[in-house]
């Protein structure tokens, strides 16, 4: 693998150095950094020609400043002749922003692809977007993992009895459905409305059976949790006997944690896609690494190997 190098931004290095851990290699060495006027400076401090790049950099908070660190290293990569560049984007932001759904709005997610492409990304590896369809924005080839692999195992270990998953909107339902499948569980789904542009949803109606049994809620990120709050208080008032929940993304941000301190959901379980560190560790959330989920991939793609026979 001495064709094979993987380097990181300032986004989350603690989760490009477990990916290398992973595969052996040493993570490689670049400068990236802000000057006092807030302009982003990037050098890379070994040779890269004809190498095979790997950029490691979630879109976590502050989610534009990693985005410019990152088209920046793509830039440099570039520049210094690198044979292949592919963006690890954990977590994509602007996911949300993937289509017209008012007059007058960006296509934010389709806007991000075109940087990254003009950037000179040759190729993406990411993890649970927030809609498939974002794949179709790019131009170059697109690798989407999942971590329900990762979490369906981790609650087979946990067997819990009279286990119900729910969905925690219509436009979560698929990914709910293959995890209950999993766990030989029933579905059952959440149905909200959001409310204008201001993170507030409504939950209006459950389908499905809950009463008398575990709940978990299945999502693909959590951000302020006023859903994730709103959801386990209608499925107590619906006859739950508990509430658990999961989620790829761990944002977190606002008061998201305190209202997940405060609320009687029993365990949240997640992954490190962006850091979960310091002030974000909280008793009642579990972290799932997906260092090895990345490092496999990275491996795969490095070699010619299939992705797809990973989840096989």
């Amino acid at each position: 693998m001495d064709e094979l190098k993987v380097f990181t931004g300032n986004a989350h290095p603690a989760l490009a150095q477990a990916i290398c851990n992973y595969l052996g290699i040493p993570l490689g060495k670049a400068e990236v950094f802000e000057f006092s006027n807030e302009n982003i400076f990037v050098r890379i401090l070994e040779n890269v020609r004809e190498r095979d790049v790997f950029v490691v950099q979630p879109l976590s908070s502050p989610v534009n400043k990693n985005l410019v660190e990152l088209l920046i290293m793509i830039d440099a990569f570039k520049r210094a002749s690198a044979g292949r560049i592919t963006a690890v984007i954990p977590y994509y932001a602007y996911g949300r922003t993937d289509k017209k759904d008012q007059p007058r709005v960006p296509i934010t997610a389709r806007l991000i692809a075109d940087l990254l492409t003009t950037a000179g990304a040759n190729r993406l590896l990411t993890i649970d977007l927030h809609a498939p369809q974002i794949q179709g924005f790019f131009n170059i080839p697109v690798d989407e993992l999942t971590a329900l692999f990762l979490i369906s195992d981790y609650w087979k270990k946990k067997a819990l009895n009279d286990l119900v998953v729910v969905a925690t909107d219509i436009g979560i339902t698929k990914r709910a459905r293959d995890l209950a499948a999993k766990l030989h569980a029933p579905l059952a789904i959440i149905e909200k409305r959001r409310i204008g542009n201001i993170d507030a949803t409504e939950t209006l109606n459950i389908i499905g059976e809950v009463e008398g049994m575990r709940a978990l809620t299945v999502d693909d990120e959590i951000d302020t949790a006023g859903s994730l709050v709103g959801a386990v208080d209608t499925l107590l008032k619906c006859g739950a006997t508990e509430v658990y929940a999961c989620c790829t993304h761990p944002i977190f941000s606002g008061p998201a944690l305190k209202r997940i301190a405060d609320s009687p959901v029993k365990e949240v379980v997640v992954t490190d896609t962006v850091p979960v560190n310091g002030e974000k560790k909280l008793d009642k959330v579990t972290v799932l690494s997906v260092a090895p989920l990345l490092g496999e991939a990275i491996h795969r793609i490095h070699t010619g190997l299939s992705i797809g026979a990973m989840f096989e």
